[in-house]
Order: structure tokens, then sequence, then C-alpha cells
């Protein structure tokens, strides 16, 4: 059995995804053809790194036993020229940003909160999404 998967028909942009575990839909908007049954693919990756970000720090608050009661963690997505390259129109001269905002409510002094931040940046993540991924694509039946 696959660890992850998805299924489309011809009919609808709406996608089954199933995991080991779990079952959910994505979906575009109606603007987009789609009938907006579940959230777009940049909204899953959006919420992939704010949860991954949420979960590595309240790990890291947990271990060290401080007083934080929530995290909130939210993320915008754009794709921005590099080099302030605003008259470029290749697309090989934009690169996607990923801004997130992290709200901490607890007990904690400056050099925690520095040190949260410093934990964030290594959400695996986030790690996977500063890297040089590799994408291999085979077809299957």
């Amino acid at each position: 059995m696959d660890k992850f998967a998805v299924a489309i028909t011809k009919d609808s942009y709406t996608t089954q995804i199933s995991t080991h575990n779990h079952m959910g839909l994505t979906d575009e908007p109606i603007e987009l053809g789609g009938q907006n049954k579940g959230p777009t693919p940049y909204e899953l990756l959006m919420a992939a790194l704010a949860s991954c970000t949420s979960i590595t720090l309240r790990m890291y608050i947990n271990r060290k036993g401080w007083d934080v009661s929530r995290i909130r963690v939210r993320v915008n997505y754009s794709r921005d020229y590099k080099e302030d390259c605003e008259s470029c129109s290749s697309a090989d001269k934009k690169i996607d940003v990923f801004e997130r905002i992290i709200d901490i409510e607890g007990n904690l002094d400056n050099d925690m909160k520095q040190r949260l931040l410093e934990i964030a940046n290594k959400c695996p993540v986030h790690l996977t999404l500063e890297n040089n991924a590799k994408i291999e694509t085979h077809l299957g039946k």
C-alpha cells in the first residue's frame, strides 16, 4: 500500500487524498473551475509548513518546561522577483516566498523568544522547502 496517494476523476478538480491512516480532499476555488470542496494544493503546502512549525515549537517548549499556553502560526505565500528584478518577465527570475508569522502566548523573555525563532527555522518542512529537492516522476500502470 502507498503511504500517500491521490485520485481525481475527469469531471472535477476535487482530489481525494488518502494516507496510511487518513482521508481528505483538495480542490480549486469556484472561480478557477473547482467546486471549493477542500483546500487548494498551495493551501495544503502552507498548512504543512505552519503545522510542522507549531509541532516543532511545542515539542521544544514541552522539553524545556516553558510556560506557553498557545502557539499560532500563519503562513502567506507569494512569488516575488529575485534581486529586485521588477522588470523581469522570465519565470526563472521569480522565487517562491513563504512568510511565516508566529504568535506565542506565554511567560517568555526575549532570549527564549529568539531561541524559539531559531527552533522554528529547524522545522523539517521548513528545511525541505529550503533545500534543493529532487522529484522523481514515473508512470505507474
